[in-house]
C-alpha cells in the first residue's frame, strides 16, 4: 500500500497489531520508535503518522494533517451490474484513476441475482475503493450506488443538482459543460479516443453489462443524449474497458 488511510472514528485509539496496516507499518516499511509514514484520512487530507508507542497489542500513533484534498475528476461512471469479481476489480482500479462516482446499474441484460451479493450486503465495497485510493496515494473514494435500474439512474443522476445526500458529500463541482458517452461494441458512432472533451467538462460514461446493451437500453441511452462511442475493434473484458475508457478520459481531459 502506497498510503495507509484511516477512517475518521480510527484516529482516538491505538490501531491493533492484528491489523494489516500495523503489521504493513513494521514489517514491510520496518519503522520504529519516533519513525513516521505517510497517511490519509478517508475524504479528507493527506498527512504524516509518527510511531510514539509499540506494545504487544497494538501501535500507538500521533498524526499531523495537511490541507483538504483537491476534488476528483468530473467523471461519473455508469455501469451495468456485472458479476461480483469483475465489481470489485472495478471499484478498486476506478478510484485509483480517480472518477467522482460509480453506478452499478440493472439494465436490460444484467443479472439481477448479482445485486444480493456479499459484496454489496455486507459493504464489503468500500474496502476495494479504500485499497484503490491507498494504491493511488489518494483519499477520495468515489459516491458508489448498486440499487438503480438504468432509467432511474438516468432521470436521478442527470438532474442539474447530482449529488447523494446519503453521503454527506459530493466530489462533483459544477462543469460549464457535459459529456454523456456510452461504450457499445455494436451500434457506436465513433471512437471514444476521436471524442473531444475539455478540461472543464463533466463527464458521464456509460459501460453495458458483461453481456452488453439492449435495445431498450440503447433507446433509453440516446434518449438522455449520450453518444454511442467504442474502444476499436477489439472486445474488452469489462474491468478492461474500464480501465482503457478512463485512461482515454484522462488524458483528454489533461489529467495524465
Amino acid at each position: 500500500m502506497n498510503l495507509i488511510l484511516f477512517e475518521p472514528a480510527e484516529l482516538s485509539t491505538p490501531l491493533p497489531r492484528t491489523d494489516p496496516r500495523a503489521e504493513h507499518i513494521l514489517k514491510i516499511l520496518r519503522r520504529q520508535l519516533g519513525d513516521s509514514v505517510d497517511v490519509g484520512l478517508v475524504d479528507g487530507p493527506l498527512g504524516k503518522a509518527t510511531l510514539v508507542d509499540i506494545s504487544e497489542g497494538a501501535l500507538t500513533l500521533t498524526f499531523t494533517w495537511g490541507p483538504p484534498p483537491q476534488p476528483a475528476a468530473r467523471i461519473t461512471l455508469l455501469i451495468g451490474l456485472p458479476r461480483p469479481q469483475t465489481a470489485r476489480d472495478i471499484l478498486r482500479d476506478a478510484t485509483t484513476l480517480g472518477v467522482s462516482a460509480i453506478h452499478f446499474i440493472a439494465t436490460e441484460r444484467s443479472d439481477p441475482n448479482y445485486a444480493a451479493a456479499k459484496l454489496w450486503t455486507a459493504g464489503e465495497w468500500r474496502r476495494h475503493c479504500i485499497t484503490g485510493a491507498a494504491q493511488a496515494f489518494a483519499t477520495l473514494l468515489p459516491i458508489v450506488t448498486h440499487d438503480r435500474s438504468l432509467n432511474t439512474a438516468l432521470g436521478e443522476l442527470l438532474s442539474p443538482t447530482n449529488s447523494n445526500p446519503s453521503q454527506g458529500h459530493t466530489h462533483t463541482p459544477t462543469a460549464t459543460t457535459f459529456a454523456h458517452l456510452a461504450l457499445d461494441n455494436y451500434e457506436a458512432t465513433a471512437p471514444l479516443s476521436k471524442c473531444h472533451l475539455e478540461g472543464d467538462t463533466s463527464i458521464v460514461l456509460a459501460l453495458g453489462p458483461e453481456r452488453g446493451w439492449g435495445q431498450a437500453d440503447r433507446a433509453a441511452l440516446r434518449m438522455h443524449g449520450f453518444t454511442l462511442v467504442d474502444l476499436g475493434a477489439r472486445v474488452l473484458r469489462s474491468e478492461t474497458a474500464v480501465i482503457a475508457a478512463l485512461t482515454l478520459v484522462r488524458a483528454r481531459l489533461g489529467l495524465l
